[in-house]
């Protein structure tokens, strides 16, 4: 087992890292920007360390600065969480080449499953079913139109190293898959440095389900069931909730043994999620894989009451999964809400001092939050501060639980999405089980 973690991340995902670490005894090494000196995460880590200023290019995202703490804090683990530099193969070997374990998958792995044009051809190998659409990643303009004629619009055009719905747009035509294309791929460059783009037929409407998996590296896979992520604005995730609404056992079941044998078939070790559309009929298609930790990981923590996070780090240490699939079972229902600072009916973000913070505390709720009273929101970083996360006994249960947390949720000297949120789990489409990845567009930003 390791001694010292360095958690290469900052806000919720930090403090919910190093919570397990301490319960397993590990003492933990938090980095941190300038815009973040008098941050949560920062306080509860045994050894804290600045390394830049606050523009993420210069502190979190500065391979070098983070290694060089690693070495002076004689961390021999980093544990990257999610966003930054979690799915950055030339970290991981820069890790390896420094003798650091990496608490995820290879090096190659996350190249392989990071560019989505090569990942669509992976899985398809590997027997899962994929989207109809291009074969490989151009960054040719015409050569995507030429190719869209053949699959047929609706289309969906994505960056091949995009992620978090940014490079993602439906076109209808030739014209918008142009319009689409040019503007979407200077986004992915800025972001990505890759202007690659492709094409897959779009599945309007359909359910987002995505499954949690978790390798070893003696070769141990399993599944921890689904996830419907149904609910989403601008292609980001609002609400996570499982079991799945719309989803039967048979289904669960074809879904969970096509990811596991696609695990193992492309050499993955440590937590990793499948995402997948479900059209209205059920049939299933590859979306993406995401070589790491997810946001949602606590509804699966929660009906499993396996800790996600723990078997992270004992999987990257070597230790082998001590159940089988059999004995993974589930419980109750768990929905989680992202807490955001933003303006509920603009959407956009809503920096400002954190001037008074009430966390409504019941048994079954859950809080991950990365702020406190007095805990400044900059606008330089991703504006998610917090999660709510209710297990139930049925998910009209934890439905109900939920809206009562956030209605007893307070945060003043910044605005939130919780009026958002609440529309939707006040929603008959939402509490009936019918929403669908149009849901909010749909239904909610409309009113």
């Amino acid at each position: 087992m390791f001694r010292r973690v360095l958690i290469a991340n900052r806000g919720e995902i930090a403090v919910r890292i190093i919570r397990t670490c301490k319960k397993l005894g590990l003492k933990t090494v938090a980095i941190y920007s300038e815009a973040d000196r008098n941050a949560l995460h920062v306080q509860m880590a045994d050894e804290a360390y600045e390394i830049g200023p606050p523009k993420v290019q210069d502190s979190y995202l500065n391979v070098d600065k983070i290694i060089e703490v690693a070495r002076q804090s004689q961390a021999d683990a980093i544990h990257p969480g999610y966003g930054l530099l979690s799915e950055n193969a030339r970290f991981v070997r820069r890790c390896v080449s420094e003798n650091i374990d990496f608490i995820g998958p290879s090096a190659d792995v996350i190249e392989l499953m990071g560019e989505k044009a090569k990942a669509r051809l992976a899985m398809k190998h590997a027997g899962f079913p994929i989207i109809p659409g291009t074969n490989v990643a151009t960054e040719d303009e015409n050569e995507l139109v030429k190719e869209a004629y053949e699959i047929g619009y609706p289309l969906m055009v994505k960056a091949s190293a995009g992620g978090g719905g940014i490079g993602m747009q439906v076109v209808n035509s030739e014209e918008e898959l142009r319009k689409a294309f040019q503007s979407n791929q200077k986004r992915a460059s800025m972001f990505f440095g890759n202007g690659e783009m492709y094409a897959e037929k779009a599945i309007e409407k359909a359910r987002h389900i995505e499954f949690q998996l978790l390798a070893d590296q003696h070769g141990n896979v399993l599944h921890l069931y689904e996830r419907d992520c149904s609910v989403q604005r601008r292609h980001q995730k609002v609400i996570e909730e499982s079991p799945s609404p719309f989803l039967d056992e048979q289904v669960i079941e074809e879904i969970g043994a096509l990811a596991t044998n696609a695990l193992k078939k492309i050499g993955y070790v440590n937590a990793g999620t499948i995402e997948c559309l479900v059209d209205d009929k059920k049939n299933v298609y590859f979306l993406e894989m995401n070589t790491r930790l997810q946001v949602e990981h606590p509804v699966t923590e929660e009906i499993t009451g396996l800790d996600l996070v723990e078997w992270q780090i004992r999987i990257a240490a070597g230790e082998a999964l001590p159940f089988t699939q059999n004995e993974v079972t589930r419980h109750g229902h768990a929905i989680e809400a992202r807490i955001y600072a933003e303006d509920p009916k603009r959407f956009f973000p809503s920096p400002g001092t954190i001037t008074e913070l009430f966390l409504p505390m019941a048994p079954n709720i859950r809080h991950e939050c990365g702020v406190e009273i007095g805990s400044v929101v900059t606008p330089y970083y991703d504006p998610m501060i917090a999660k709510v996360i209710v297990k139930g006994e049925t998910r009209m249960d934890a439905i109900q639980k939920l809206k009562i947390a956030l209605e007893q949720y307070k945060v003043t000297g910044i605005k939130t999405n919780i009026p958002m949120v609440l529309d939707v789990l006040s929603h008959r489409v939402f509490e009936q089980g019918q929403a669908n990845t149009a849901f909010v567009r749909d239904y909610i930003q409309k009113r």
